[in-house]
């Protein structure tokens, strides 16, 4: 080998081993907390204000299920898609279900394609039917937001998907803490689990010529015992976000994290979390719905803070290309 040749190539490998790795965090922010009572277990930056992405689809649930126990709606309620509707599913690099105008649906499969396929012009319908117009809905999702104490929380949208400028501060942001009070509100006072913990489902069944199979973008369901929900998010602004909870031995924890570089890195942590709460739950908390004893709905306290302490789905599944969904 020529001399300048051996050179160069010893100058290189110097280069590459004196260059330390750089180290990617596994998230921006995350938190786990008990659902019975809603003492944080764990937590890692919590207050940190980011893109929830499509995890904002269960406030959407939310102000439905409000609606639905005022008697406005039912969830067998029609819902007749419109132009404006329609337009979320030709949006790019979004995820929907391909609602088409004129189309009927009854809210309930709404619903499955928001919780299931994170469709975007799913829940724009169902925020066009509740709330008449989508900013009005809007603002009942930040009057909620205030309700259960999301103080860090302001929503622009009904699906998280980012605006057309992408500037962060026009979109929807949230904190990992915000949306563990709003992930313990729904599993205590809403049947959202019902939705979250279905791995496969057709959508438009008895209604499309031709249904599609939605496969749930959480991974978790299946694969880490006692997970039944709750929503994934992500957009490229957002990074790789998910709300989950898992029940165990009538105990129930819920953990947030939000901006993950990748869903391998999300979903390895979030299922450590999810072990390490377990473990650090009192024996004596039991997790038990206040919807199914029959109590009436009320806000759930705040978090207290602790001690400072140390198979894909076989057929045609629509997935996500890359950009915003879920």
């Amino acid at each position: 080998m020529h001399l300048k040749s051996l050179v160069v190539a010893a100058l290189a490998a110097v280069m590459t081993t004196a260059l330390p790795a750089r180290t990617v965090p596994a998230y921006k922010g995350a938190i786990a907390v008990d659902a019975a009572t809603g003492k944080v277990l764990i937590e890692d930056n919590a207050d940190a204000v980011s893109p929830p992405a499509s995890m904002t689809k269960l406030m959407t649930f939310a102000v439905l299920d409000d609606a639905i126990k005022r008697g406005e709606i039912t969830m067998q309620t029609p819902v007749t898609v419109t132009a404006e509707d329609a337009k979320l599913a030709f949006l790019p690099k979004s995820t929907h279900v391909g609602l088409l105008k004129g189309e009927v649906f009854p809210v309930e499969e709404l619903v499955y394609a928001m919780m299931l396929q994170s469709a975007q012009d799913a829940a724009y319908a169902v925020a066009h039917k509740v709330g008449g117009t989508v900013p009005a809905f809007v603002a009942a999702m930040n009057a909620k937001a205030r309700e259960l104490g999301m103080l860090h929380t302001t929503f622009r949208s009904p699906h998280g998907f980012p605006p057309p400028n992408h500037r962060e501060t026009d979109g929807d942001l949230s904190t990992p803490r915000d949306y563990a009070l709003l992930c313990r509100y729904l599993v205590l006072h809403t049947d959202i689990l019902k939705y979250t913990s279905v791995r496969t489902r057709p959508f438009g069944a008895g209604i499309r010529l031709q249904p599609l199979l939605m496969g749930n973008h959480n991974r978790l369901l299946g694969r880490v015992p006692g997970v039944d929900g709750l929503k994934t998010g992500f957009t490229n602004d957002a990074g790789f976000c998910i709300s989950a909870t898992a029940l165990r031995n009538r105990q129930r924890v819920i953990v947030v994290s939000m901006d993950s570089p990748d869903p391998k890195t999300r979903d390895t942590k979030v299922a450590d979390m999810i072990d390490r709460a377990f473990v650090l739950m009192p024996l004596n908390s039991i997790f038990a719905p206040a919807q199914a004893a029959g109590a009436q709905p009320a806000v759930p306290a705040a978090p207290t803070r602790p001690s400072p302490a140390p198979a894909a789905p076989a057929g045609p599944v629509i997935h996500y290309n890359g950009a915003g969904g879920g």
